[in-house]
This record gives C-alpha cells, sequence and structure tokens, in this order.
C-alpha cells in the first residue's frame, strides 16, 4: 500500500527522517514525563502521543473512527509492562558497590533489553492489529485478553518461579537484587518478577494475530517493536549507568567543566534516551511495513450500543481511579489491585475500542488523562508542603482538563460519522494532549524554566520545551492544511 498523498521517490528520505524524528519526539517526551506519574498508566501518555503521531503520517486518509482506533489500541497496549519491576535491574548496571562489575553491568542491560521489548512490543502488536484491516470483534478480545491473563500466570510459573527470598530462593533467571551479584547485603529485598508471564502472553498473542487470523502486521510491527523497546530501554540506561561509571569525569575531569552536567537528572535522561529510540525504532517498522497497512478493507462496524459504551466507560473509570486513589480493605483489596495488574486493567479498554464509537476517542483524551490529573493533584496539593490549596487545584488539575477533554473527546465523536479524516482528529487530540501533558509536567516541575534558578529539572524542562513545540507545530501545521484543503473543495 502506497501512504496517501505521500512525496515523490526524490523526496521520500526526507518524509522519512520527519517520521521518524516526531515519532522519537512524541515517545522521548510522553516516556519523559511518564517518569513524574508512573506504571501503566503513566505509560500511557506516551502511548496517546507517539500513536497519533504514526497515525497522523500513515493513515491520513483514512477513516476518523478507524484512526482512533488503532491509536487507543496501542496507547491501551502500552500500559501492559508496567506490570514489571525493573529498578533493581537498573540497579544491577549503575548500584555503587556493582560499578566496575562488567558482569552485572551486561546482565542488567540484558535484563533491561527484555522488559523493555516487552513493554513496547505488546503496543506495537496491538497497533498492527488495529492498522492490519482484520476486524476484531468485541467478544474475540475479551476472550484473547483472558486468555492471555492466564498465560502470563503459566510463565510466571514457568519462568519467574520459584520464588522465596526469605530463604534465599529466587528463580534461574532473575534480573533484579539478588545474593549472587552482593552476597553480603544482609538487607536486600528481591523483587518478584513477572517478565516471564509477559513473554509468553507477548509470543501467545503473536502466535494467536498471525496463525489463527493471518496478521501478518501484528507480528511483523510486535517483534520490530520488541527489538526498539529493548534496545531503547537498554540504551537509555547506558547513559545513566555512564554517569555512574565515570562519576570522576564529572567531578574532577574534562566534563567537570560544563556547568549544566551538575544539573541533569540522570534517571530522567535514561527515560527521555528509552522513549527517542523505542519511538524512532517503531516508525521505522511501520515504514518498512507500510505494504501490510490495508486501512481500506478495515470494517466500522460498530457492535457496542452507547448505553453499552457509557456502562463500560464508567466501570472502567470507577475500578481505575479506586485501585489508583483508594486502599480498600478486606475483599476490597482485590479492585485496589485493578491496576497492578496491566493485562487485566486493559481488557474492558481493549473491548469497548474495538466495539464502539465513543470508547477510542474517550480512551485518548480523558480516559488517559484522569488518573493522570489525580496523581498531580496528590503530588502538589496534598503532600507535607502543598503547591497549590486543594481548592485551587481541583479547578487547574482536575476540572479544566478533564472539562476539556470530555469536550474535545465529544465533539470527535459526534464529527466520527461525517467526512473528517484520520490526520485532522490525530492532529486535534496530538495538540490537546502535549499541551496538557506538558502543562502538567511544568507545574510538577515547579516550572523549571531555565530563566529562573537552575534545579535538576531544568535540563529536562527545556528538552520537554523543545519537544513539545515541535509536537504542537506539527498538530496545527496539519490542521490549517487539511482546513485550507476542505475550504479548497467546497469553493471557498
Amino acid at each position: 500500500m502506497n501512504l496517501p498523498n505521500s512525496p515523490p521517490p526524490g523526496a521520500r528520505s526526507v518524509h522519512l527522517v520527519l517520521i521518524v524524528l516526531c515519532t522519537a519526539i512524541a515517545a522521548g517526551m510522553g516516556w519523559g514525563i511518564r517518569g513524574q506519574y508512573g506504571h501503566e498508566t503513566g505509560a500511557m501518555i506516551a502511548g496517546s502521543l507517539t500513536s497519533l503521531v504514526l497515525v497522523l503520517f500513515f493513515i491520513p486518509q483514512a477513516t476518523s473512527l478507524t484512526a482512533a482506533r488503532a491509536a487507543a489500541m496501542m496507547t491501551v497496549a502500552i500500559g501492559i509492562g508496567g506490570t514489571m519491576t525493573y529498578g533493581q535491574t537498573i540497579g544491577l548496571t549503575q548500584d555503587e558497590t556493582l560499578v566496575g562489575n562488567w558482569e552485572a553491568l551486561r546482565w542488567g542491560l540484558f535484563g533491561l533489553f527484555i522488559k523493555g521489548g516487552l513493554w513496547i512490543g505488546f503496543a506495537g502488536a496491538f497497533l498492527g492489529m488495529g492498522l492490519s484491516g482484520r476486524t476484531y470483534r468485541p467478544t474475540e478480545i475479551l476472550m484473547l485478553m483472558l486468555g492471555l491473563t492466564l498465560f502470563v500466570f503459566f510463565g510466571i510459573w514457568l519462568l519467574n518461579s520459584p520464588f522465596d527470598p526469605a530463604n534465599r530462593v529466587l528463580p534461574k533467571i532473575y534480573f533484579s537484587g539478588s545474593w549472587y551479584w552482593q552476597p553480603d547485603k544482609v538487607d536486600l529485598k528481591p523483587r518478584p518478577e513477572v517478565w516471564g508471564g509477559l513473554l509468553v502472553a507477548f509470543v501467545s498473542l503473536l502466535g494467536y494475530a498471525r496463525l489463527i487470523r493471518g496478521d501478518r502486521l501484528a507480528l511483523r510491527l510486535g517483534w520490530i517493536s520488541f527489538i526498539a523497546g529493548g534496545v531503547g530501554f537498554a540504551g537509555g540506561q547506558c547513559i545513566q549507568a555512564f554517569r555512574a561509571w565515570n562519576s570522576d569525569l564529572f567531578v574532577s575531569g574534562w566534563l567537570s567543566s560544563y556547568p549544566v552536567f551538575n544539573y541533569v537528572n540522570w534517571w530522567n535522561m535514561m527515560e527521555i534516551g528509552f522513549g527517542l529510540v523505542f519511538g524512532a525504532g517503531l516508525a521505522l517498522g511501520l515504514w518498512s511495513s507500510k505494504s501490510l497497512i490495508k486501512i481500506e478493507t478495515q470494517d466500522e462496524i460498530v457492535t457496542l450500543s452507547p448505553t453499552a459504551e457509557i456502562f463500560l466507560l464508567l466501570l472502567h473509570s470507577s475500578l481505575l481511579m479506586t485501585a489508583e486513589f483508594l486502599d480498600l480493605p478486606g475483599i476490597g483489596g482485590i479492585v485496589s489491585q485493578y491496576a497492578n495488574y496491566g493485562l487485566i486493567m486493559c481488557v474492558i479498554p481493549m473491548v469497548g475500542i474495538v466495539g464502539g464509537r465513543i470508547w477510542p476517542y474517550a480512551l485518548l483524551l480523558p480516559v488517559v488523562a484522569a488518573p493522570i490529573c489525580g496523581k498531580q493533584m496528590r503530588a502538589l496539593c496534598y503532600n507535607s508542603e502543598p503547591m497549590f490549596g486543594w481548592e485551587n487545584g481541583w479547578v487547574l488539575f482536575v476540572m479544566v482538563p478533564l472539562g476539556i477533554t470530555i469536550t474535545t473527546a465529544t465533539w470527535l465523536i459526534s464529527q466520527s460519522t461525517r467526512a473528517m479524516r484520520a490526520q485532522t482528529v490525530a492532529a486535534i487530540a496530538l495538540g490537546i494532549n502535549t499541551v496538557l501533558y506538558f502543562g502538567l509536567n511544568t507545574l510538577f516541575f515547579q516550572f523549571g524554566w531555565p530563566w529562573n534558578a537552575w534545579t535538576s529539572r531544568t535540563p529536562s524542562q527545556i528538552i520537554f520545551i523543545f519537544f513539545g513545540l515541535s509536537l504542537l507545530s506539527l498538530a496545527l501545521v496539519t490542521i490549517l492544511r487539511t482546513t485550507s484543503h476542505t475550504k479548497n473543495r467546497v469553493g471557498y
């Protein structure tokens, strides 16, 4: 399939560079901002920004609903990897007691490759499912997601067991802190790992997509995304590990003459680097697979009634917000675990996305934003030294962001049965989300502008300013161009 409105052959290399740069910027900004909010719901910031850029470039003339579904599927799926623990895996590459231990460094980077690959692999596979032309029905997706959940538990038993730290019994393949690396550490607290379960589920997902549904794009993009995510996580951590392994360079060596390094948040640089690499890899992977994009055969069948969609939206939102912000006693603790298991958290959204018209737009805007707004409130209004009073916080962090995203999603839903094209809906949602998450993160950083006194947040803020302006420019230029073309077609 040739991309609609694609440039002539002589300009395709420039077009490819633009796609790769914009996608890398979207993923780098999204994953860097995710670091402030964390886990599955934070990862969806990166999922929304990255997927919207990809559908804007690769299926600009597709229908609005096709684009929204594909972007929403990737956005949800990128949260699956949030189930994994990775802090101690990073520790293998940079903990003070392990600096100089090349074996630990290699093992830690290998673990990050596996975990980063799974994180982004699921996102790429579901994006491929949304762009391949195959019609996935709600019942099918429900059974698939439940089946993958069972495979997770099987994989944990197979690859992540036994786990009995009280008796120093750990799995044979283990990427977190262990007594193998630190035999004399008495306060070591190994973390339970689930990467094996997700690996079995990931392979099962690709097998189902290719062997049962004949979905070549999901298979191809899934593996490419796995490699991109693996290289991105390991490569991004190399930035942070270099600082730990070569601290003298920054204290008394030649790099000490550059004061900017005194303010760098190296963990955040790792996150930004991770996003830049996997975003570029996703763009290259989709470019190399563009002949498999079959949006012209995509059915826009809506099988869920508006009442069913709204019910599922309220159910998912209630479970998600309860899990994020409440700690229920007794049997209610089961609900409190809803956001801690990525695949389970994705079941209702995936069913709604493939079967509904409301869900894709709602997911990309208010559903992703709601837990982020809540975390912002908790961090800035309910800590020991609040930056804002709770009254102002509710207006600034809840009412305004959710009001804007709900209004935008409602309008896009109303336009989805008309002639609005993918590039328009993607540009509008991209512009709204870019401004929203840049703004929230800026307040989280207590502004961090480069003209104020510098802190550890200032270098990251400078990067986010550049990234945000780039994405906002892409969105505005796209909207202006499509508006101009529409006026020309109707004779204005």
